[in-house]
């Protein structure tokens, strides 16, 4: 079941609306993109899955959909892209809305995680791996998205005593 909109910053709410096994589905929202990453099942390890082009709501809420299902996800985190100084600007709100709408078309519990610094840690691994800028371009944002969810993975395993 989908949580209530105010509580999708709620990990305690997220984590006890989860089975005790099963995938978690990690989401970067960019302007142009959406980042996808995927769990293993035991809620280990993030791993990258594709990053995908943005058309229309519907048409990228379908294609997650597909994705949620192929993978057996059982909840969703979203990047929420809080200010370093710890304000919301007008990516942090899109984002937000883009939540509050896909809860809407979706049984599974959400979450939004602060996304700080992600990108930043993304770019820094991608330019140590020594790839080029076009691949970087390519991969950011599915690579930050699999960064997002190894973050709450680790925080669900430390605090919640899961994996």
């Amino acid at each position: 079941m989908a949580l209530d909109p105010a509580r999708h910053s709620n990990i305690d709410a997220f984590a006890s609306a989860l089975p005790p096994s099963g995938r978690l589905m990690g989401l970067d929202l960019g302007t142009k993109t959406i980042g996808i990453a995927v769990s293993d099942t035991t809620r280990l390890v993030a791993s990258s899955l594709e990053t995908l082009t943005r058309r229309k709501f519907t048409l990228d809420v379908e294609h997650l959909q597909r994705r949620s299902s192929e993978h057996d996800v059982v909840g969703i985190v979203i990047g929420l892209p809080i200010n370093l100084d710890g304000t919301e600007g007008p990516r942090a709100q899109s984002t937000r809305t883009f939540t509050r709408l896909l809860s809407d078309k979706t049984p599974l519990p959400l979450l939004l995680w602060d996304e700080r610094l992600t990108t930043i840690a993304a770019e820094r691994a991608l330019l140590e791996a020594d790839t080029s800028r076009k691949r970087r371009a390519e991969v950011i944002d599915k690579v930050a998205a699999g960064l997002i969810l190894q973050g709450l993975l680790d925080r669900l395993r430390a605090t919640h005593n899961t994996g």
